[in-house]
């Protein structure tokens, strides 16, 4: 018998969409005022709000309804009348990008799903540890980007993982990844101490995820298209994960990096 799922928060309008849906989650209340935060270095200066996204379930009149059963996680997303919206950009070479990850930062998946004819989209999923996750559906619709975020609850018992200290160099699958960081992010990959080339992964030679600890903020980051360089400005102080993909040998890795960031 599969773990329990549940939705967190969700509004009822949920069940409307898909029939037979268990549970239904609710829309977050977010101040979107940003005061001046500090850049890389410690910089003060005042941050777009929209440099910061994926804090709530509904935003600029879109709103993300989610169903996860036996394995699919299935989604729409709504507009102010409640219509599915059909139509989306194009973006690293996707329509829909879908981020999950558990709260403490463990677990992270990057899905790309199918859309169907009614607009609906779907993609399997497996949560096979205990804990709240948080989905992430990144996507662009009239040139303009949007995040939006949900939660899923897997029952069971739960111990959360402590955030791994900062650190330049990570390992995965064999391979070593070191992160520069100045005016922007500088990733290099090497396999005892040799240059491994990197394959075009998503338009690009990388992409790269990074979330704010505590409320899991989705930062928006731009690729370089010839090499692993990104650019990326944290809003404010604290500590991020920075999730980096890239393929090699037509395989894709992904490696993790925690940075802190003061003031």
């Amino acid at each position: 018998m599969s773990t329990p799922i549940r939705l967190a928060g969700f509004a009822a309008a949920l069940a409307l969409v898909f029939a037979g849906a268990a549970v239904a989650g609710g829309v977050a209340d977010v101040d979107r005022s940003a005061p001046p935060e500090a850049g890389h270095g410690g910089e003060e200066m005042a941050m777009p709000a929209k440099l910061v996204r994926g804090l709530a379930v509904s935003d600029d009149g879109l709103t993300l309804e989610l169903e996860h059963r036996r394995g699919e996680l299935a989604f729409r997303i709504a507009d102010r009348r409640g219509r599915t919206v059909r139509d989306f950009d194009v973006e690293h070479t996707k329509r829909m990008h879908v981020i999950v990850v558990r709260r403490d930062m463990t677990g992270f998946q990057h899905l790309h799903s199918r859309q169907a004819r009614d607009g609906t989209w779907s993609v399997p999923l497996e949560l096979r540890d205990a804990g709240s996750y948080r989905v992430f559906a990144d996507f662009s619709v009239g040139g303009e980007p949007h995040t939006l975020a949900g939660d899923l609850t897997v029952d069971g018992p739960f111990r959360a993982v402590a955030l791994p200290a900062p650190a330049a160099t990570a390992e995965t699958d064999g391979l070593q990844v070191s992160l520069q960081r100045g005016k922007d992010l500088r990733f290099t990959v090497t396999r005892d101490g040799r240059p491994v080339e990197v394959q075009d992964y998503l338009g690009a030679k990388g992409h790269l995820v990074a979330l704010r600890e505590g409320d899991l903020a989705f930062l928006h980051v731009h690729p370089d298209e010839r090499s692993l360089r990104f650019e990326a400005t944290f809003p404010t102080a604290g500590r991020y994960r920075l999730f980096l993909q890239f393929r090699t040998e037509g395989r894709v890795h992904t490696a993790a990096f925690t940075q802190e960031v003061g003031r």
